[in-house]
């Protein structure tokens, strides 16, 4: 009886465990585990992460639920009995559990190191030769776009009054490989489009590349994530990944409201006023 009612509590973590997971659950695709579900499939690399993620957590709530479940049964089977006050046997050491609590968070470690060098490996390593190559500038508190093939760019300002206003937007080709150079203008700013599952710092006088091949058509939000000043909560962007021909238009377009060239690079502040336009300046 003593051992059925152990067996009992011990099992109480494992349900309680159970029950928050499936609360998680909702209607969306349930491979995306707790990541937005509008990620999945939106570039070549969003699937590998998401797999990374999703298994890290399954073989961390095995973990849990077996100390959590080996710890409730040692209090419950080994508590204090009622009118029992004789000091219980002292033992110093146990050389099996002492090698199990090292040998089991070693090969965790291990495997958790060698899977993500593995995913940032497969992140990082670029094509030789990306199809588009696009300047991403930060600057206090929005962003500036170089798209350097087609010599043109796409400027902006901060999102204004708690809305979107003004934000600059990100034209991308779907199923057509990207690098993002980044830097910034004065501090430093973090690049993160929410739904590519990756975001890369963005340092003034020096370049960071990111790497990327939008695989579904649609609009995504992007965002500084490195604190950097008074509205850094401001500095959003959209991005857009069109189709080849709407992509196409886009830039024509932009030739016809007069943004070609490059934007220029300095490390002076420039008011987060859109371009390096003295008419907008001022």
């Amino acid at each position: 009886m003593p051992l059925k009612r152990g067996l009992k509590w011990a099992s109480a973590p494992a349900a309680i465990s159970l029950v928050l997971a499936l609360s998680g659950c909702s209607a969306d695709d349930p491979t995306a585990g707790a990541l937005p579900a509008t990620s999945l499939n939106a570039t070549n690399h969003t699937q590998e992460i998401t797999e990374l993620w999703n298994w890290s957590w399954i073989v961390l709530f095995a973990v849990g639920v077996i100390a959590w479940g080996l710890m409730a049964w040692a209090l419950i089977a080994y508590r204090r009995r009622k009118g029992d006050n004789t000091l219980p046997p002292q033992l110093r050491y146990n050389n099996p559990i002492e090698t199990l609590f090292t040998i089991v968070p070693l090969i965790l470690v291990i495997g958790f190191f060698a899977f993500t060098a593995k995913t940032m490996g497969d992140i990082e390593t670029g094509p030789a030769k990306s199809d588009h190559t696009i300047q991403a500038i930060g600057k206090q508190w929005s962003w500036d776009f170089n798209y350097t093939n087609e010599n043109v760019y796409e400027s902006g300002i901060q999102g204004q009054n708690g809305t979107e206003q003004g934000i600059p937007t990100l034209y991308l080709e779907v199923n057509k490989s990207v690098e993002v150079d980044l830097q910034s203008r004065d501090v430093i700013h973090s690049f993160w489009i929410v739904d590519f599952l990756y975001k890369k710092d963005v340092f003034p006088g020096r370049w960071n590349k990111i790497y990327f091949t939008p695989t579904k058509i649609g609009e995504f939000k992007g965002k500084c994530a490195e604190l950097c000043g008074e509205y850094h909560s401001a500095m959003l962007f959209k991005v857009e990944v069109l189709s080849t021909p709407d992509y196409k238009a886009q830039i024509d377009k932009m030739r016809a409201a007069g943004q070609t060239g490059q934007l220029q690079i300095d490390n002076s502040r420039n008011g987060n006023l859109p371009g390096d336009n003295p008419n907008v300046r001022g």
